[in-house]
């Protein structure tokens, strides 16, 4: 009788008939309840409502007993309809409770549980939005119950809430969001779902602004699109998209930087599904938010490269790689190359692509807007933040990335032609900056020269010669202002003084320098290093030694290249690599059509540096003696080639030696050679290349080569008149007099001490090896 007198005004009929274990029994008491309360709300009687509620909520609802909780349950539901408006008031008391059966073991307590408050939220309606954030804890786990009626009970409860939160305007967004961040890594498929439905719901409410909070949800989003269930990805993918289409709608209001490096994350998912999704996020936000994304270039490139090797499997994820890739590059402008580092940051905020500018949408009504033109690009600044993005340019860690990219073996053609693209708008657009970086990148360009494809290589010359030709290259007798100056379309090297005057301090004058290349700091180095690398790599040479000259010809001053190398090679201690070398870059310049002007050049020896490169050439054309008459062909210094070919007499004739000669005799065929073949008919003032060219026929043993030299020196006309020219020595002044500037002893001279050096050489190698090199005698 205590307990009963204890539950007052609760009858003792009502309080036996909640703890009955008949569903009907407890409905009876709780329309008693419901009548009872009615009669205090009508008195306004709060001290015995809120009495009844406490011993509904202590003594049924939190009971150990299951019955009487049940009836606590159902009774607490019977107070809030007949509390109806006013149920508002008792809300806290009234949830709490139920809340907590939410957790009992029993299934069917908890079903009854999810009733109660769907009677409670029903009729409180708006009411219980200050209490939403418990409402979805609990609402949250139901999601994920075992039991099926259960569920269908809180998806019930769910569809009621969401038409609650709907119709208001009073949901607090701000306190939701760090619980909905926190649900939203659950791994439970239900809950996953439960979490989507509601985001999608409060995406669609035009006055709850979740666009504002998606830098705090959107990691937790793109990982349950990697779901297992089928309808969990495409109910993610709707609120990807949805939020997307608010991110173009608004981009003035979109907190681009906050999220870059959370798409950076998953632009390098194993899941096609987040990795195509996070990419499309990505081209979107570089296109719409400009040179904002360029801190976090480094990332972005990191996460993009690797896609743009993929294969036709991954051909959607590849596109959109490439779009990003190509879009970041635009935002690279020449004024990040800024000398001072104070002004190396440039203040923008988000933006459009400075050189494609994609259309915004109009500014709200008063909105107004600041312009300023970067680049002859208009750049805007958005009304919508207060505060103005400090924008840098983060060049070491792009470097970082691509060398590290240059590095890795296992990348893709793509990729690799990529990297080189970037790292060529780097040197066009930002040369100073780069210029430090250049000494840490140039063996790894170096090395990309090995590489299997035509392409990649020519990417990697591309981006070698703009290191040895830009002016920002160039590290001694440059000031800033000067180093800045456009470059020259065609960068010409210094005439040096006639080589007799170079030097006179000793017997290495000859070898001294005859010229130096004035492109930049770094020509003369990547010349060095590209023969050193020809030296030690000889497959390298064989294979795309002429396609690497040939290219960097285009690129470069030809005549620049072959100069240095000539001068280079004059020192070279591997003779036999100097002897290859010197028939690599002979064939190259009969042969190439790319070289035809400086054939052209030094084919009539008019100018000073005509002269000047054809003795800087010749002196290293020496290590090997038939590119050297085959060099004074093409110069048309005939004499000097009948005198080298007398001395070939003195010289170990070889097996290779001779082929050379049948090569060179080839050549004379070539178009290359018409004109000397012409000359044939002026008998009289050519009779030293008629003799040289028997000089070659009288080396040559009995071959198709013979042959072929043979039956051309047969149509000589009047082969009587070479008697005579000897006796009448006819002067060859009239057609090139600046020929006689040339000193053609010394020539010699410098031939006879370099084969020597080669004769000695060669014995040193055929005695250690102990077999001594066959010989051809004839």
């Amino acid at each position: 009788m205590n307990a009963e007198r204890d539950l007052a005004p609760l009858a003792p009929s009502v309080v036996r008939a909640l703890n009955d274990k008949l569903y009907e029994k407890r409905k009876v008491a709780a329309l008693e309840i419901e009548k009872l309360v009615r009669e205090f709300v009508a008195q306004n009687n709060t001290s015995q409502i809120k009495h009844v509620i406490l011993i509904l909520s202590q003594e049924f609802a939190l009971s150990q007993h299951p019955h009487s909780r049940k009836g606590g349950l159902i009774g607490l539901a019977a107070c809030s309809i007949a509390l109806g408006k006013d149920s508002g008031l008792y809300l806290k008391e009234l949830i709490e409770p139920v809340l907590t059966c939410f957790n009992d073991a029993d299934s069917r307590l908890r079903y009854y549980a999810c009733e109660a408050l769907y009677n409670i939220v029903k009729v409180a309606r708006g009411s219980v939005l200050p209490h939403f954030n418990v409402l979805f804890d609990g609402l949250s786990k139901l999601a994920a119950d075992p039991d099926p009626n259960v569920k269908s009970g809180s998806e019930l409860l769910d569809r009621l809430l969401k038409d609650i939160v709907t119709e208001s305007n009073q949901f607090d967004l701000v306190g939701f969001i760090p619980l909905l961040r926190e649900r939203i890594y659950s791994n439970n498929q239900y809950a996953r779902q439960f979490i989507i439905s509601w985001i999608l719901v409060l995406e669609s409410v035009p006055d709850i602004n979740l666009l504002d909070y998606l830098p705090e949800i959107l990691d937790g989003l793109f990982q349950i699109l990697g779901d297992n269930s089928k309808e969990i990805r495409k109910m993610c993918e709707v609120a990807l998209g949805e939020f997307l289409k608010e991110i173009k709608k608004n981009p003035s209001s979109v907190k681009f930087a906050e999220m870059a490096n959370i798409l950076v994350i998953h632009c390098q998912a194993a899941d096609d599904l987040i990795q195509l999704t996070a990419m499309c996020w990505m081209r979107e936000f570089i296109q719409l938010a400009g040179r904002v994304m360029l801190p976090y270039s480094s990332g972005i490139l990191t996460a993009v490269l690797p896609c743009l090797s993929y294969d036709d499997r991954k051909k959607n994820i590849k596109e959109v790689a490439n779009v990003c890739n190509q879009s970041l590059m635009k935002l690279v402008i020449p004024e990040d190359d800024e000398v001072d580092e104070a002004k190396q940051s440039v203040t923008l905020s988000e933006e459009p692509n400075l050189e494609e500018p994609v259309s915004k949408p109009e500014a709200p009504a008063g909105a107004g807007s600041n312009q300023r033109s970067i680049g002859g690009s208009v750049v805007e600044f958005s009304p919508a933040t207060s505060e103005r993005i400090q924008v840098t340019l983060n060049l070491d860690g792009i470097v970082q990335v691509l060398d590290c990219h240059l590095h890795d073996t296992s990348i893709g053609m793509m990729t690799r032609i990529a990297v080189l693209k970037w790292l060529y708008h780097l040197y066009i657009k930002t040369p100073r900056k780069m210029f430090r970086h250049t000494d840490s990148l140039f063996p790894i360009l170096l090395r990309t020269l090995s590489d299997e494809s035509d392409e990649v290589i020519l990417k990697d010359l591309e981006v070698l010669a703009e290191i040895a030709s830009s002016p920002a290259g160039q590290t001694e007798g440059y000031g800033p202002s000067e180093a800045a100056e456009p470059r020259p379309s065609q960068v010409e090297l210094h005439v040096p003084i006639r080589n007799s005057q170079l030097s006179s301090s000793g017997p290495k004058g000859l070898e001294c320098s005859p010229s130096t290349p004035t492109m930049n700091s770094y020509f003369y180095k990547f010349m060095i290093n590209l023969l050193k690398r020809f030296s030690s790599e000889r497959k390298l040479l064989e294979t795309r030694g002429a396609f690497i000259i040939r290219q960097l010809c285009l690129l470069l001053n030809a005549e620049n290249i072959f100069h240095s190398m000539a001068d280079i090679l004059l020192r070279e201690e591997d003779l036999k690599f100097a002897s290859t070398m010197v028939h690599t870059l002979n064939t190259i310049l009969l042969t190439s059509s790319e070289l035809f002007q400086l054939r052209n050049q030094l084919k009539d020896l008019r100018t000073p540096e005509s002269r000047n490169l054809f003795c800087c050439l010749y002196r290293s054309w020496c290590h090997n003696p038939v590119t050297t008459v085959s060099l004074c062909f093409l110069t048309q210094n005939y004499k000097h080639a009948y005198d080298l070919i007398q001395k070939f007499g003195d010289l170990e004739v070889t097996v290779d030696f001779l082929t050379e000669v049948d090569k060179l005799v080839q050549l004379i065929e070539c178009p290359i050679f018409t004109y000397l073949r012409l000359q044939l008919l002026d008998v009289k003032n050519n009779p030293y290349l008629i003799k040289a060219l028997y000089g070659l026929l009288m080396l040559l043993p009995q071959s198709s080569a013979f042959q072929l030299l043979s039956h051309r020196l047969q149509c000589v006309p009047n082969p009587e008149l070479m008697q005579s020219a000897d006796g009448s020595r006819v002067s060859t002044s009239s057609r090139r007099p600046a020929s006689s500037t040339i000193d053609y002893t010394e020539l010699l001279q410098h031939f006879d001490k370099v084969q020597s050096k080669h004769l000695e050489v060669r014995h040193q190698r055929a005695g250690r090896a102990e077999q001594p090199e066959r010989r051809v005698v004839l």
